[in-house]
């Protein structure tokens, strides 16, 4: 990995670029760097999430995840490393598993709704899905590993099954999607 930051105000990135975790520099515009941010930006609002109220072996899942996306910036951030593995992957779909396990069959669209870590998690997931976008854009336009674009797609579906396990926790349930909602 690079090296750690000792001081943030550097002004190098003054013009318009940014270093790499390889000593190199690239625009703060290229699909690489929206790659990283849009990472970054996920990372956050799971912070955001585990402000919330949840099960503790939840809470704890979610912070192994935000150390994994940590990990994702990193591969990104250092062209052509890798840190994001088939086991990462493997560990999501674990979860999805056994968390969809507990959860009644959808029948209906749901909406992005119910308790605030729900809809936190929706939040969660739709920031995930651009992040997922981004890594997919980066990988047009260079070569990069397919774990860190497998590991963003399932934890984009991950984050749509907690929300709905977050309901739960919360007391209520789906909030369904009404097609033939009278609208005013």
């Amino acid at each position: 990995m690079g090296n750690r930051l000792s001081k943030i105000a550097t002004r190098t990135g003054d013009n318009g670029s940014t270093g790499l975790g390889d000593g190199s520099r690239t625009t703060k515009d290229s699909v690489r760097v929206h790659a990283m941010g849009d990472v970054d930006e996920l990372n956050s609002n799971i912070g955001l999430l585990l402000c919330e109220a949840m099960p503790e072996a939840l809470r704890e899942e979610l912070i192994t995840i935000q150390h994994d996306l940590f990990d994702l910036g990193g591969e990104l951030c250092i062209p052509g490393f890798q840190l994001i593995k088939e086991e990462h992957v493997t560990r999501l779909d674990d979860m999805l598993e056994k968390y969809n396990a507990e959860l009644p069959a959808l029948t209906e669209f749901i909406l992005p709704a119910g308790s605030r870590a729900a809809a936190v998690a929706h939040v969660c997931r739709t920031v995930c899905r651009r992040a997922e976008r981004s890594i997919v854009t980066l990988g047009k336009a260079e070569a990069i590993h397919d774990h860190p674009r497998q590991y963003v797609n399932r934890l984009s579906d991950l984050l749509f099954v907690l929300s709905r396990v977050l309901n739960r926790f919360a007391g209520g349930g789906d909030v369904l999607w009404q097609h033939e909602r009278k609208r005013g």
